[in-house]
């Protein structure tokens, strides 16, 4: 008989050890037969979960969504705010609003705009021409 060297990990992949062909599959000890029944359920289970899990994770992206969308909406009137304001500048006219801040008036310029106050607290117009000019 000869003797061949052959390194560890070749028998690996060969799949003999010592001589004896060894099927490939899981080490260790096999898992007892599960009832059926009862694999079903728990697959069952699993799927109800998942899909929970799926229904949460969807209303936190519409909520999320909507939120954004609340704030696109109001850095649109804040935009359109100041575009008006600067469309009453270029006619020569300050707003009432640029005047109270520019005097040191804040208490006028909040209370002019105490109506345009959007919930996320930055200043809008309703779109409704609210903007005063003098």
């Amino acid at each position: 008989m000869i003797n061949v060297h052959v390194p560890w990990h070749s028998v690996k992949y060969l799949g003999m050890v010592a001589g004896k062909v060894k099927k490939p599959g899981k080490r260790g000890r096999k898992p007892a037969k599960i009832d059926l029944k009862a694999k079903l359920e728990r697959s069952r289970q699993s799927a109800r979960e998942c899909r929970a899990r799926k229904k949460l994770r969807y209303q936190y992206l519409e909520e999320l969504v909507s939120s954004k969308e609340r704030a696109i909406c109001a850095l649109r009137e804040e935009l359109d705010m100041y575009k008006q304001w600067c469309l009453a500048m270029d006619q020569g006219k300050i707003p009432s609003e640029i005047k109270a801040l520019l005097t040191g008036d804040e208490q006028k310029a909040l209370q002019s705009s105490s109506n345009k106050i959007p919930k996320n607290g930055k200043y809008g117009s309703s779109g409704n021409g609210q903007n005063k000019t003098s």
